[in-house]
């Protein structure tokens, strides 16, 4: 493994869902948080608060389809301005709503479904996640940056910020071989840990003078 890819994973090489306290696992409620968590990460409000936010939204119970459903419009608006999530939150909770309705009547609550629905193609997949209201392409590449972990026919998922990343630390910005770098099961994190670059020049700048 190169060396500036070593210590990129060791400081930046954790995923958005795990400092969520997401787990990364094939399951319905991690899966649906991704979604909520790619949901509020697409907006233009910085990442810390729309991590907290959705930490306040699971704290208040939205962390399933059915939880989200049942949380009450003005319940999701009050838990999305605990993590001050506040420029965003009126329109952001109908659209929490609605796509919790959709992730339980298109796909009965459990969005292990969607690979299926997908045929395991990943542009049918990002056609599918841009149904949901808030999910754009920003949105998709949120969530299959993170779900490549759980979702190995995702792999390798690199999209335009983690190639930027790539390039700030002069790495090769051929997705199949940056992929390479890392073992499958690091992907995930070592494709955030470029898009946190991306986003944050010292960063970049502490990983290549370490």
């Amino acid at each position: 493994m190169d060396a500036v890819v070593k210590r990129l994973l060791r400081e930046a090489g954790r995923t958005y869902a795990e400092e969520v306290g997401i787990p990364l696992k094939d399951q319905p409620a991690a899966l649906f948080k991704l979604l909520v968590l790619a949901n509020l990460l697409s907006a233009r409000i910085g990442s810390e608060i729309a991590m907290d936010a959705a930490r306040e939204l699971f704290e208040a119970g939205g962390g399933t389809a059915r939880g989200m459903a049942r949380l009450t419009w003005q319940q999701r608006v009050d838990a999305l301005g605990r993590g001050h999530y506040v420029r965003y939150d009126e329109s952001t909770s109908t659209r929490l709503g609605e796509m919790a309705d959709i992730v339980q009547d298109k796909y009965g609550g459990d969005l292990r479904r969607l690979p299926i629905e997908a045929e395991r193609d990943t542009k049918r997949a990002a056609e599918l996640l841009k149904e949901f209201p808030g999910i754009g392409p920003t949105g998709v590449d949120i969530f299959c940056r993170e779900a490549q972990q759980m979702w190995p026919w995702l792999r390798p998922y690199m999209d335009a910020q983690a190639l930027k990343g790539a390039e700030r630390l002069g790495l090769t910005t051929d997705p199949k071989r940056l992929a390479d770098e890392v073992p499958d099961k690091e992907l995930a994190r070592f494709t955030s840990a470029l898009v946190r670059v991306a986003r944050d020049k010292k960063l970049a700048e502490s990983v290549l003078k370490a």
